[in-house]
């Protein structure tokens, strides 16, 4: 490969600097700062809204984000947090609601995140920061419309699109975990500092797709689910 890769959040780090490549963009830090007065000012739930800001400091502003340049896994675990996680907790903080079905987002949703991780875009994406933000917005926004989509449906229908989730999140992490060639191109030359072939690093994050990503879909079904049968249960023998 005769390319340098330096994506939005620079060079990929060795093992012995990474936890000293924070990312201190001031409009990185502005934006969070602004969605958190936001927040604050909404009245909606604080603590939810404060934990998915903080995720996304995780994501954007730690050597998480540096990590994510050297090692397809730890850009995995970066998608899942965004996706997974900042996103229901920032739907819930700010009490955000959605235009559309929820079948619409959820396969919106689930097209881009298959997209962003086909080998062509996702080296598209880390080629330059406009591409890279196209790729995080578009990946936020979705999972922003489908979670806020989800509050307002049945807890049945919630369910079902919940698990049909979870299954193709693990389809795709299989898909990924069994390929038997590396495919993207901006890890081929990073992965070695880390003790990782390239083809080994994409399998973990195959892996983490399958397993965890998965669990965390299968998860909040299992919530949905308890909720939908609290009430009978708190009703007399």
């Amino acid at each position: 490969m005769d390319r340098t890769w330096i994506p939005y959040c620079g060079v990929a780090p060795l093992p012995s600097e990474w936890l000293t490549r924070w990312n201190f963009d001031p409009l990185v830090i502005a934006a969070l700062l602004l969605a958190g007065l936001w927040a604050w000012r909404r009245g909606a739930d604080r603590t939810s809204a404060s934990l998915g800001l903080a995720c996304l400091a995780l994501l954007f502003i730690s050597p998480l984000c540096a990590l994510s340049s050297a090692l397809f896994g730890a850009r995995v675990v970066h998608h899942v947090l965004l996706t997974a996680v900042a996103a229901p907790l920032l739907v819930r903080g700010l009490g955000l609601r959605s235009p559309g079905g929820v079948a619409y987002w959820a396969g919106a949703h689930a097209l881009l995140f298959w997209i962003w991780h086909a080998p062509g875009p996702y080296a598209f994406a880390l080629s330059s920061d406009a591409a890279y933000w196209l790729m995080q917005a578009s990946l936020l926004g979705s999972a922003l419309g489908f979670w806020a989509a989800l509050r307002g449906t049945a807890d049945s229908s919630a369910i079902g699109l919940l698990l049909i989730m979870m299954v193709q999140m693990g389809l795709l992490g299989a898909l990924i975990t069994f390929a038997t060639q590396p495919m993207y191109a901006p890890h081929w030359l990073s992965t070695q500092p880390w003790g990782f072939t390239p083809l080994e690093d994409q399998q973990v994050g195959g892996l983490i797709m399958w397993a965890p990503a998965s669990a965390l879909y299968l998860g909040a079904a299992l919530l949905r689910g308890w909720r939908m049968l609290t009430p009978a249960r708190a009703l007399p023998a």
